[in-house]
């Protein structure tokens, strides 16, 4: 793109918009402006990944500060998942370096993280349609019950939901390595599997994965930063200003998001994210299959 004010403003009101939307439903965005800096900025260097990371680093804070300052952090949601998913990412810088560096690999493999990602959110929006949450007014915070090795159990909107901790951790470890190559941390691709798999409400785990995710997220910062030196490779490491400028958007972005998300339908933000998702995911996988890449 060409070196002008609007190329360095549009990074950051994509981050903004995506963010707006994505943050309702406890995820980052980071899993679509992946392809925004592939397809648009042209970046497509094992980097990108890493940049990633940064953008989730700099912009989740602030939606997890709403939700704490609202009391819908769900600790120990957010506890599991990052325990699980925190050695998967590490796992999974790794891979994205070994396995995956060049642009023709890459696309599939995001066009396949995508479709999975997509086909979870779309069992969620037609699933049987929620009960009604009432008046915005309506107390939001979560409560917990119980937690142990085999249990999470809490309660939201009078109602009690439990989940396996142990199942949790496992899931979370093993799409920590797919989140972790793909460059959204794992909490941003639990999110789907708990609201449509699980049965949870979006509204008591959205702040939970965000904050896995941002975790994660600086666990990949640092290990993108150190693998290009340790595999004696080149161009891993951040792209440290479009990172912050992705990330500045998305700090606002998921501000707002948190703060709007309960006013908002649950099912109408999962089915833009599952247009979006799988939209994005068809045209990638075509476009590998079509023309090698």
């Amino acid at each position: 793109m060409p070196d002008t004010a609007f190329s360095h403003l549009l990074p950051l009101l994509v981050a903004f918009a995506v963010s707006l939307v994505t943050s309702t439903a406890g995820v980052s965005g980071a899993f679509l402006l992946l392809p925004f800096q592939v397809s648009v900025l042209g970046y497509t260097g094992p980097a990108v990944t890493a940049t990633n990371h940064l953008f989730n680093v700099v912009a989740i804070p602030s939606g997890v500060y709403r939700y704490v300052r609202e009391r819908r952090m769900l600790w120990p949601l957010a506890a599991v998942i990052s325990v699980g998913a925190l050695p998967g990412v590490v796992a999974g810088a790794f891979v994205r370096a070994r396995w995956l560096p060049d642009a023709h690999s890459f696309k599939a493999f995001m066009g396949s993280v995508l479709l999975l990602l997509g086909v979870r959110l779309w069992l969620g929006v037609l699933r049987e349609p929620p009960t009604r949450l009432g008046d915005p007014s309506t107390s939001f915070q979560v409560r917990t019950l119980q937690l142990d090795a085999r249990r999470l159990e809490y309660e939201f909107l009078g109602r009690t939901y439990v989940v396996a901790s142990w199942q949790l951790a496992l899931l979370a470890a093993v799409v920590g390595v797919i989140g972790g190559a793909y460059g959204v941390g794992g909490g941003a691709l639990i999110a789907p599997v708990l609201i449509s798999v699980a049965g949870l409400p979006v509204h008591s785990v959205a702040g939970a994965t965000l904050f896995a995710t941002f975790l994660t997220s600086l666990i990949g910062v640092v290990c993108f930063t150190v693998a290009g030196p340790l595999l004696g490779q080149p161009g891993f490491a951040p792209n440290w200003f479009l990172g912050a400028t992705l990330g500045t958007g998305g700090l606002l972005g998921m501000y707002c998001g948190a703060r709007l998300q309960r006013h908002l339908p649950a099912r109408a933000v999962e089915a833009v994210l599952a247009v979006g998702t799988t939209g994005l995911a068809v045209t990638y996988l075509v476009r590998f299959f079509s023309c090698g890449g």
